[in-house]
């Protein structure tokens, strides 16, 4: 049953990934890279709302990006989720609230 779903997966892939290499030149959206030949297999589909059961026919979104470019934008969302979504005028979350300088003035006036 695994096999079966992620045969089924590699499919839809292969499926969009073949449109979108269709629709798009062969340039990373990030780093600008070109690819040809054998080096296209580093080209990658990514998904822009990342639900990649979302392939509108005409790719609007589908953005190709070279291996790197797509893992630091996925290492990038993933960073993004660990610290929540900010709110206008919401503090950040997380954020010190110790002054490790607050004593600083007063020290320097005792060796003055």
């Amino acid at each position: 049953m695994l096999a079966a779903a992620q045969r089924e997966r590699e499919l839809r892939a292969q499926t969009y990934r073949e449109k979108a290499l269709k629709i798009y030149p062969w340039i990373c959206g990030r780093c600008g890279r070109e690819f040809t030949g054998k080096k296209l297999r580093d080209l990658t589909v990514h998904h822009k709302d990342h639900n990649h059961e979302n392939n509108p026919p005409d790719g609007s979104n589908w953005e190709l990006l070279c291996l790197y470019c797509h893992d630091n934008e996925h290492d990038r969302q993933s960073v993004a989720d660990a610290y929540g979504e900010l709110k206008p005028g919401e503090p950040q979350k997380g954020i010190a609230t110790s002054n490790p300088f607050a004593a600083l003035g007063a020290l320097l006036e005792k060796k003055k």
